[in-house]
């Protein structure tokens, strides 16, 4: 927003799918025990791909960058998929590679069938070898994207161009082990890939929340899982290589992937993102790149989330069961509204209800003063907010915007909603499943063959 009182939303591409709510216990044993091994240490900070073996066969897991790589194959790549049809010598002013090293990259990418020309668009009248121009190749390649979250699990696939092919939704299972869970979701990815056999899918990618080791072993204290081998798990169900991120930076990441360089000046800026919806998390980009802690992404569930009238009936004081999905509707059923869900509070705000309407207007109410509290001690040139606690209900954005302007010390702070609005977990797990091919695209392809 020019002014806080006002968002800027950027346009969305997909649509919406229904969230079921409802939770699917998988039996004891969904599955025979997965041994851990144990992660190797020493190696890349960004980039740690490891060839767990199994049977003779290599399982790779790699933790993704998350960022906008200068690889000269990576900028032709982007340059296709952003300005394509587009020819050599305009993709080497664009690059800021010599002409040279762009037909070096053109012809390698065409080899690996990432690129196609478009013989249809040569100049008319040329004389002598026709200038083709060349995109993106959409029909052939896709990636598998799978959200893991506390409720609902996100299954899906991309074309290289980030858009959806397709996309279903489960209710994340219930089991004794972290390893039956993964491998019942990856049972159910398997059978969607069946979906897509003329397509080449070329990498797999989870975004989950908690925190992510190399090697794709997560830490989810709400899931209660520990070290759980989520790379492994998945990698070894779908027979792809993985990549495993935490879903907040996945979520930056992919605001990195739609929106990457309007301008060098937009390339060297900086944005705190905000989710909010059954949790609540933040990530920080600078300089087209997501930054990942080595201590794992910030913690703020925990934050103080005082002068609440009608949220938290427990009074626990803090941000996540007071502004997450489960928060309201328990705060709701305290008020003896009739509802199960998050959906059946928005139902009865939509329809008038002014307690439902006054939970979720308290609700935008804390949300915009923690905004403001955080983006003052980052204090980024952007602030994006994602999650559906933002995006359901777009009535209180108003609110937030109001309350976060009388907190913040910063006046007219630049606050947009995300470009990914109710899809935004499916544009996270599919900028993970294409960070192995958009930063390195030739040495993601060696990796699959």
């Amino acid at each position: 927003m020019a002014a806080c009182g006002t968002f800027t939303r950027t346009h969305s591409l997909m649509t919406a799918t229904i969230d079921h709510r409802t939770r699917t216990t998988v039996p004891s044993p969904a599955s025979p025990r997965v041994v851990r091994p144990r992660p190797i240490p020493g190696g890349s900070a960004r980039v740690d791909t490891r060839a767990l073996r199994k049977g003779g066969r290599g399982i790779h897991v790699a933790t993704p960058q998350l960022e906008l790589s200068t690889k000269p194959s990576a900028l032709v790549l982007r340059t296709a998929r952003l300005s394509g049809p587009v020819f050599r010598d305009e993709a080497a002013e664009l690059t800021g590679l010599s002409i040279s090293t762009v037909n070096r990259q053109v012809g390698a990418l065409l080899k690996a069938g990432l690129l196609r020309e478009r013989a249809d668009l040569a100049p008319a009248g040329a004389i002598g070898r026709p200038r083709l121009p060349f995109e993106l190749n959409v029909s052939t390649f896709l990636t598998l994207g799978i959200h893991i979250g506390y409720k609902v699990t996100s299954i899906t696939t991309h074309d290289l161009l980030h858009r959806v092919v397709g996309a279903i939704q489960i209710p994340t299972p219930i089991a004794d082990t972290p390893e039956q869970t993964l491998a019942a979701i990856g049972e159910s990815a398997q059978r969607f890939l069946g979906r897509w056999t003329t397509r080449r899918v070329l990498w797999a990618g989870v975004a989950v929340g908690g925190r992510v080791s190399p090697g794709g072993f997560v830490d989810h204290p709400r899931l209660g899982w520990e070290n759980a081998p989520v790379g492994q798990v998945i990698a070894e169900s779908v027979g792809l290589p993985v990549s495993v991120a935490s879903h907040v930076e996945a979520m930056a990441a992919a605001e990195l992937v739609v929106n990457p360089s309007g301008s060098d000046a937009d390339q060297r800026s900086s944005f705190l993102y905000f989710y909010a919806r059954e949790m609540v998390g933040i990530a920080f980009s600078v300089d087209g790149t997501v930054h990942t802690p080595a201590g794992g992404p910030p913690v703020i569930g925990h934050f103080p989330a005082s002068g609440t009238t009608l949220l938290d009936p427990n009074r626990t004081g803090r941000l996540e069961p007071t502004v997450s999905d489960t928060g309201v509707v328990e705060a709701a059923q305290s008020l003896n509204l009739p509802v199960n869900d998050i959906e059946g509070v928005l139902a009865l705000a939509r329809s008038g209800d002014a307690t439902a309407r006054a939970l979720l207007e308290e609700r935008a109410q804390v949300l915009g003063r923690t905004v403001a509290l955080i983006a003052d001690i980052f204090n980024p040139d952007h602030v994006i907010l994602g999650g559906q606690a933002f995006t359901d209900y777009p009535t209180t954005l108003p609110v937030v915007a109001g309350s976060l302007r009388e907190t913040s010390v910063v006046p007219n702070r630049d606050v947009r909603v995300s470009h990914s609005g109710t899809t935004v977990q499916q544009q996270a797990a599919g900028a993970v499943s294409l960070d192995a091919v958009y930063s390195d695209p030739l040495a993601a392809l060696a990796v699959t063959e």
